[in-house]
């Protein structure tokens, strides 16, 4: 199976990379390497796999078409859609930037996956399509037409884009709202990683709100189970959550942090962010039964694992 996988040197996307070439796919990845934070953390992800037979990358935009003709031409059985401008603060910014990668992106791509007869796509969504949903857990079939952020919007008009793509072209599409995923590459500006930093360093940690801001934390391992699950399950058109199914709230996950890195978390305190949700809370009960989904990594081992990694990174760098 030969599969395109875009954002491919992001954080998702060069874990995705590094699971499926170790089952034996034959993968295809395309990614700008914007400066959205450095690429050189991003080329270093995907720099193990640059001299992998099984591995081809594509420097360029999936609002390119001649980029994106490029990565379909070998003749791609599954595309794997990560690529996307991300963040729910950064997107109240720049909401035209969000609008035009995140949509006309992906219609880029899906027009030129029509023209190379690609069967199946698989399009990462986000948990921020449920908006402030005071109904928990979320379930894929909640009503999600009130985002609160110009990224949530972008993901839930991808998903429309998806349905419509499937209805006209006969396309296979899998929708994954992921469920604020970490672990090691995570970017540098979300949540754990920051947080991670600013203690280690002694400097204060903000934290918007009374800190009882509750969400579903998903290791980056489960994810790609998920991901690879869908890949291998992607038939009509389904959404699906991929999540942990428990809660933490912002001040406990703070002080867990702390705990692993074994110092004291200086806490700064700021009013809540335009944006922002109470609470993801996720069901992932149909993507067990379609899917074969597990998730296994509680939060507390995550973080520990995250925090050996943050370390490691921080002793090679020195």
């Amino acid at each position: 199976m030969r599969i395109l996988v875009t954002g491919a040197a992001g954080f998702i996307g060069s874990h995705l990379v590094d699971a499926l070439l170790a089952r034996g796919n034959e993968v295809v990845g395309i990614d700008n390497f914007n400066d959205f934070y450095d690429p050189s953390i991003k080329r270093a992800n995907i720099e193990p796999h640059r001299d992998d037979a099984g591995f081809r990358l594509v420097e360029g935009d999936i609002r390119d078409p001649e980029a994106v003709e490029a990565a379909l031409a070998p003749g791609i059985d599954v595309v794997v859609h990560l690529a996307a401008m991300a963040g729910v603060r950064p997107s109240l910014s720049d909401p035209a930037l969000y609008v035009d990668v995140n949509l006309r992106g992906t219609t880029t791509l899906y027009d030129a996956a029509v023209t190379a007869g690609v069967k199946r796509i698989v399009f990462a969504s986000s948990s921020s399509v449920y908006g402030a949903n005071e109904k928990v857990p979320f379930e894929e079939d909640d009503r999600v037409d009130h985002p609160v952020s110009p990224y949530a919007a972008t993901k839930k008009a991808g998903e429309l884009l998806s349905h419509t793509y499937h209805h006209i072209h006969g396309i296979a599409v899998t929708c994954l709202r992921f469920f604020t995923v970490y672990g090691p590459r995570q970017r540098p500006e979300m949540a754990i990683h920051k947080f991670t930093r600013l203690i280690d360093d002694g400097r204060p940690v903000p934290m918007f709100g009374d800190g009882t801001s509750r969400r579903d934390y998903t290791y980056i391992d489960d994810i790609i189970d998920g991901v690879v699950c869908a890949i291998d399950r992607c038939e009509g058109f389904r959404v699906y959550n991929l999540g942990e199914s428990q809660t933490i709230e912002l001040r406990e996950l703070i002080a867990l942090i702390s705990r692993s890195l074994g110092r004291e978390a200086v806490i700064e305190r700021l009013p809540d962010q335009p944006g922002d949700v109470p609470a993801t809370y996720v069901s992932v009960e149909r993507a067990r039964a379609e899917l074969g989904y597990q998730p296994t990594t509680a939060v507390e081992e995550g973080i520990e694992r995250f925090v050996r990694w943050f370390r490691d990174l921080a002793r090679s760098e020195r």
